[in-house]
């Protein structure tokens, strides 16, 4: 199968270890209440997801490509999941603009690939707003890629403490070919 014929799928469980009722999923899904009365693990056959702890994409947030997940609590802290969004795949160029505050204002550096470390590369505090031009992309609470993340489509990002997440940024990876 070509890369740009990869069926997305996921199955989630109402319980640890693959067990209980399951879900199959290979689009967007708002809220899991009405196929699952919780969810504890789950299976990526293929593609990548965001999975959230609310109902509408809402929440801490986490990424999965293939594999299996079999206790989302020891595993990743997390006590359930609420919603998940399918990552379409992206060909060509990353690009993003991200700002030091909120509104695009401060400093403003364009980034075309990974960044472990906002103040290392670009001596910037803080990151509180982006504009995603090009691609997919994780951007995560600690440099290295650690703690929180969130996932950014491409639109514009004002405001990140109003978005709810009440967080700053401080790298950020593409979702590429290599998350597959």
């Amino acid at each position: 199968m070509g890369f740009t014929g990869i069926k997305r799928k996921i199955t989630f469980y109402e319980d640890r270890n693959f067990q209980g009722r399951s879900y199959e999923c290979s689009s967007d899904c708002p809220d899991m209440s009405s196929y699952l009365s919780r969810c504890q693990s789950c299976r990526v056959e293929s593609g990548c997801f965001m999975v959230y702890d609310r109902s509408n994409y809402m929440g801490n947030q986490w990424f999965m490509k293939r594999g299996e997940y079999s206790d989302f609590q020891r595993m990743m802290g997390m006590t359930d999941i609420r919603s998940c969004r399918m990552i379409p795949m992206h060909r060509g160029s990353f690009r993003m603009r991200i700002y030091e505050r909120e509104n695009f204002g401060g400093q403003m550096h364009e980034m075309m690939d990974d960044c472990d470390s906002i103040m290392d590369r670009y001596r910037m505090n803080n990151c509180m707003s982006c504009n995603v031009m090009d691609g997919h992309w994780l951007m995560y609470e600690q440099p290295q890629y650690r703690g929180r993340m969130m996932y950014m489509r491409p639109g514009e990002y004002r405001n990140f403490n109003q978005m709810g997440m009440g967080m700053r940024f401080m790298s950020m990876r593409r979702i590429n070919e290599s998350c597959y």
